[in-house]
């Protein structure tokens, strides 16, 4: 089935379905980390994106999903149609605008301009209307791999960060010192409210820009979560490069109007916010180890000092204590080495 001719015949065979005639355009769009197919499928008026995906039972969340934050009144794709046996469905073609193609046209010597920083408001007032909008009667069951995010996921993400990046990278640490800092950072989350709808990969590729409204894409790996993380996700974006002033600047928007969903202490939210930046960070490098020095693609292979130095910066300027040292010393390392000082 994972021919591109047959995979082609069954999009074709749903565009034909729901809008009627035969597609006369199919054009198979640039993926990066994922291994979903997209195709872009166009006839007269009418056109989609085509997906083709062979985990059946992450395809059927997805839709899932989008069709609930659709009747939430969210900025998701509307989904059209999807083959019985799950395998491909079309959806809603919100254009080839990323949030990160934005940046990169208009950002002024590394700092985002006022238009940015207006888009990243509205992504951030969006991110608190599927946190809570969202998360009323989601049914989480069927997420993958594990409804919540709990001690579980973090391990995994941890051990990710660990034998995909600092195994790949020949970092050289104390075992033992590491897997004590895995414990009280763990220790630490677990203690967080997590009431909330958590994206997990919300970070600027997922995120549309069409007509000055953003849009959001790629929310197959959410669950339930605390509301720090997709901050953290976003904010910290690797591949963005964002200043610390902008950074805590929005931070601070975000944190206002949060107030009017929840009554938070500012104070300890961003406590235990930079935790949450410092496990996303930690997840996004086992990303870059396994997809970068693993399978050698370049956009994840560029992101790796950028990562390191946005986790050490973390430590410099007193974020999360001195608590996880170790954690500290082999990214420390890293970021010294010949290896990724060439990147």
């Amino acid at each position: 089935m994972e021919k591109h001719i047959e995979i082609e015949e069954v999009l074709a065979g749903l565009f034909h379905r729901y809008f009627g005639s035969k597609p006369e355009s199919m054009i198979l769009l640039p993926v990066s980390g994922s291994a979903r197919k997209y195709y872009r499928l166009s006839a007269g008026n009418f056109v989609c994106v085509g997906t083709w995906h062979a985990d059946v039972a992450e395809n059927r969340l997805f839709v899932d999903f989008s069709r609930h934050f659709r009747k939430c009144g969210l900025h998701v794709p509307e989904i059209y149609v999807m083959s019985e046996d799950g395998f491909a469905y079309l959806q809603e073609d919100l254009g080839d605008r990323m949030l990160l193609d934005v940046i990169v046209m208009e950002r002024e010597q590394g700092d985002l301009t006022p238009h940015l920083m207006e888009l990243y408001r509205k992504v951030l007032s969006e991110l608190l209307r599927f946190q809570f909008l969202g998360h009323v009667g989601l049914d989480y069951s069927h997420c993958i791999p594990r409804p919540v995010f709990d001690r579980r996921c973090i391990l995994w993400d941890l051990n990710y960060f660990k034998y995909c990046f600092l195994r790949l990278a020949g970092g050289v640490f104390s075992e033992e010192a590491l897997e004590n800092d895995f414990s009280r950072l763990t220790d630490r989350l677990c203690r967080v409210d997590n009431q909330a709808f958590m994206f997990r990969d919300f970070q600027s590729r997922n995120i549309m820009v069409r007509d000055e409204e953003v849009w959001f894409i790629d929310y197959q790996g959410g669950r339930q979560g605390a509301l720090q993380y997709d901050v953290a996700s976003l904010l910290y974006d690797a591949i963005v490069h964002m200043p610390d002033v902008q950074r805590e600047c929005l931070l601070d928007d975000y944190i206002g109007e949060l107030q009017t969903y929840r009554s938070v202490d500012s104070l300890q939210f961003r406590e235990e916010y930079y935790h949450f930046v410092l496990i996303r960070l930690l997840q996004a490098m086992g990303a870059f180890g396994l997809r970068g020095l693993y399978e050698k693609k370049a956009h994840f292979i560029d992101s790796i000092q950028p990562g390191l130095e946005n986790i050490c910066r973390l430590f410099q300027a007193g974020k999360v204590g001195a608590d996880y040292a170790e954690i500290w010393h082999v990214c420390e390392q890293l970021r010294r080495s010949e290896r990724f000082l060439r990147l």
